[in-house]
């Protein structure tokens, strides 16, 4: 049987990009692909079953824990224990510490870092239970080293590099893998009205070909951490 592979934030940039990598390189792959932009996600699909995959589309919001726990149903329904979990929904707002607000910071711990402990708590378990899966967490840069105007921001996604750390330390004797990315600049929607050029940040299919050869290794071998970074350097 065709591998199942569960992406959050599949409608567009990264989450999309790993969508067509795993449908270019695993014909019959199939996909459940999550968002909240069910328009956006239907193009994707429509795009991976070009390919050569299997998509299905599950509108939800990922830091709804009663949405993620109703998707998750369907999904199990439809394709069984997932064999792969992206956790790569996520946002960035920039604002500096002293003009932070409660209420973006809320926003951005919710979207990066709550989503991803919803979503694997709903899909984790029936993994461990079989004995083998692969879990990719989306942190970043912004996860390993604090920069200037992202507050809310780095510290979402210092939560995801502890998350995930955590759960690789508890699950690795559970036939799960846990591999955390590091993405640095990553050309994406967010970034067409900032003046940047695209040349000077990394595609996202980059990022998508990481994960699809770290999970190629299989079970004899757990690539922990991936960082990259576009060969100028980040922005």
């Amino acid at each position: 049987m065709k591998p199942t592979i569960v992406i959050t934030g599949a409608s567009q940039g990264i989450g999309a990009a790993i969508a067509r990598e795993f449908a270019r390189e695993v014909r019959g792959v199939r996909l459940a692909l999550v968002a909240r932009n069910e328009r956006n996600l239907a193009r994707v699909a429509a795009a991976c079953s070009k390919l050569g995959a299997k998509p299905k589309v599950f509108a939800c919001d990922v830091t709804d824990p009663a949405a993620v726990t109703a998707a998750a149903a369907v999904v199990s329904r439809a394709f069984g224990v997932a064999d792969v979990l992206v956790n790569n929904a996520g946002a960035f707002a920039p604002r500096p510490f002293l003009d932070e607000t409660v209420e973006n910071f809320d926003r951005m711990v919710a979207v990066n870092l709550r989503s991803a402990f919803l979503v694997s708590r709903a899909f984790v378990p029936a993994m461990a239970k079989r004995g083998r899966g692969h879990v990719f967490m989306m942190s970043s840069i912004a996860g390993l080293d604090a920069y200037p105007q992202a507050t809310s921001y780095c510290a979402a996604k210092f939560g995801v590099t502890g998350l995930g750390a955590v759960m690789r330390r508890e699950l690795r004797g559970k036939g799960v893998r846990v591999t955390t990315l590091y993405p640095g600049a990553t050309w994406t929607p967010s970034w067409e009205k900032s003046g940047v050029k695209p040349e000077r940040l990394m595609p996202a299919r980059a990022i998508a070909r990481a994960v699809v050869e770290a999970w190629r290794l299989g079970p004899d071998a757990v690539v922990e951490d991936i960082v990259l970074r576009p060969p100028l350097g980040d922005v």
